[in-house]
């Protein structure tokens, strides 16, 4: 029986499933950040050496038993950086063929029933990339967040919170509710201490803090309500970027939604799809449902030449579902 090995290396944690040839996982294991920008490449290596100590130890699969491996990694935005990944998985004594894609690729290979289409990920950050259904056309966003001006995962819609708190308090523009919200949150004296402490480090904003504006806009702050009008058109924007470079404006297909902010609202979802379908009114937006890993060990198994048939999909979630692994882990 041959194994195949799948690896989500991500920002804050790291999930590894190890699953035969007819689909069904036999172990899981988990670890910390492997995001070699970072946690650095020894960082990834040991995080990945972490998952799958412990999903060796329940299972009993060792290395030279492992086939081939799918591996998603945070970080892996550019070509340059394939290099440094192959040699810290290759300290670590596996002899299998090896296949690495960006992280948010995973969400394409989990959610898609033919592995094709386009993930927008919209979590601590953000990011977008797809694929033709022969894969000979990739399309991507930088996935650097604020910097290239790609919106929006919880780190973007809180730089422009901190905005709108700014022109609040400037009288640039509107009163909002969030200056009181993030001043109890950090435990300023007033506005004028959050902001000054957020400029001088005394202060630092989290991703968890954006569930603040969700809050917001749920009590019908106005300017919460425009910040995820807001994101959810950036959302848009990362998805369309890709569909135009792959050529499928025209075509019907998947566009995946991967990630916490999804759950926020359903403003995101509904700006977005008028946003997407503006472009390719054909397209069907999808919630992913199913564990990103599971995507690495279908990417481990296509490397493999397997063909991912509807049955290994189904067995690899009734697997999952059925063992308890990643119970209540977020996608």
């Amino acid at each position: 029986m041959a194994y195949f090995l799948g690896v989500d290396i991500g920002g804050t944690k790291t999930h590894l499933l190890l699953a035969d040839e007819e689909g069904r996982v036999v172990g899981f294991g988990a670890s910390g950040p492997g995001n070699p920008d970072s946690v650095g490449h020894d960082g990834l290596a040991s995080a990945f050496l972490e998952a799958y100590r412990i999903a060796s130890e329940s299972s009993g699969i060792e290395k030279s038993q492992i086939e081939s491996i799918g591996l998603g990694v945070a970080g892996y935005d550019w070509p340059e950086d394939l290099d440094g990944i192959l040699k810290a998985v290759g300290t670590l004594g596996f002899q299998a063929d090896i296949a690495v894609v960006n992280d948010t690729v995973l969400g394409i290979l989990a959610g898609t029933e033919e592995g094709w289409g386009v993930a927008v990920v919209s979590g601590t950050g953000c990011n977008a990339w797809g694929w033709t259904r022969d894969r000979k056309k990739v399309g991507r966003v930088t996935g650097a967040g604020t910097l290239m001006g790609e919106g929006a995962g919880a780190s973007e819609l809180l730089a422009k919170t901190l905005q709108a708190i700014a022109h609040s308090w400037t009288l640039r523009g509107p009163k909002t509710v969030l200056a009181e919200l993030f001043v109890e949150r950090v435990g300023a004296r007033s506005v004028e201490d959050f902001l000054a402490g957020v400029v001088r480090r005394r202060y630092r904003l989290d991703g968890s803090m954006a569930l603040l504006v969700f809050q917001a806009a749920q009590d019908g702050d106005e300017v919460a309500l425009d910040l995820l009008h807001w994101a959810g058109r950036e959302l848009g924007e990362l998805a369309n970027a890709v569909i135009k470079q792959i050529g499928i404006e025209d075509q019907e297909f998947d566009v995946i939604l991967v990630g916490s902010m999804y759950n926020g609202s359903p403003i995101l979802r509904e700006e977005m799809e008028k946003k997407v379908r503006s472009l390719a009114p054909r397209v069907r937006l999808k919630r992913l449902r199913v564990p990103p890993v599971l995507g690495a060990v279908i990417l481990g198994m296509e490397k493999a030449g397997i063909s991912i048939t509807p049955q290994i999909r189904e067995n690899l979630e009734k697997s999952l579902k059925a063992e308890g692994f990643l119970n209540g882990a977020p996608v």
